[in-house]
């Protein structure tokens, strides 16, 4: 390709980008969709230039699929909370003097180990992509007063926990604080981390100084 053509291609895939982002902020789409389609295309095409081996496109599919194997049937991407978010979380179980805790899209134990290693408290993982799920597992082999469940959050019962975290997106916020309202017990506490549950005021809200600048939203059953 001479170089005229390559300089020619790289303008046009940086123009659709552009475009691409523009239509996106036009339709109100999340944020973090503009970077994808801003990225694809040029990301696409360097690829492409650098000739790798075809088996290695495989190896990385295979790997996204262990990792975010639960989005295509109706879960979230993996998302991980900072050390301060556990920090936080514990002083939290602490006052609410909780004795079981679960962590709903537990991604590699980000909230659930430090909780169990901390605490004197019943601590289940809830994870259903395979290798955030393996981490965890082998992160809490020696932790007994915690417990990994290779399952969707959506078949957790919730009505035997004191204290219920989850990090997962805003598009199942509603969904999932139906299934609070129904199955939490009264007195018990659910606690989002960044995103609220839609048209219902939390008890308290949490701002954590980490780099994400976290919100814990604390909803009162």
């Amino acid at each position: 390709m001479s170089p005229a053509l390559f300089h020619g291609v790289w303008r046009l895939a940086l123009v659709q980008g552009i475009a691409a982002v523009l239509w996106s902020g036009m339709l109100r789409q999340p944020y973090w969709w503009f970077p994808i389609h801003l990225l694809f295309l040029p990301t696409a095409i360097a690829m492409l230039a650098l000739q790798l081996p075809s088996w290695l496109y495989l190896l990385v599919v295979l790997l996204l699929a262990l990792v975010f194997w639960g989005t295509v049937k109706g879960d979230v991407p993996l998302f991980l909370s900072s050390n301060a978010v556990a920090d936080e979380l514990a002083d939290i179980v602490e006052r609410e003097n909780a004795g079981v805790f679960a962590d709903l899209g537990a991604g590699v134990g980000s909230v659930a180990v430090p909780l169990a290693q901390r605490r004197a408290l019943r601590v289940d993982a809830w994870e259903r992509a395979p290798l955030p799920w393996f981490i965890t597992v082998w992160r809490c082999r020696k932790l007994p007063n915690a417990s990994v469940k290779r399952a969707s959050l959506w078949g957790c019962d919730l009505v035997r926990y004191d204290v219920v975290f989850a990090f997962l997106s805003p598009a199942v916020m509603a969904e999932l604080g139906e299934k609070v309202r129904c199955e939490m017990r009264p007195g018990s506490l659910f606690i989002s981390s960044s995103f609220p549950i839609p048209d219902w005021e939390p008890e308290s809200v949490v701002r954590i100084e980490d780099r994400r600048r976290t919100i814990l939203f604390c909803y009162r059953m």
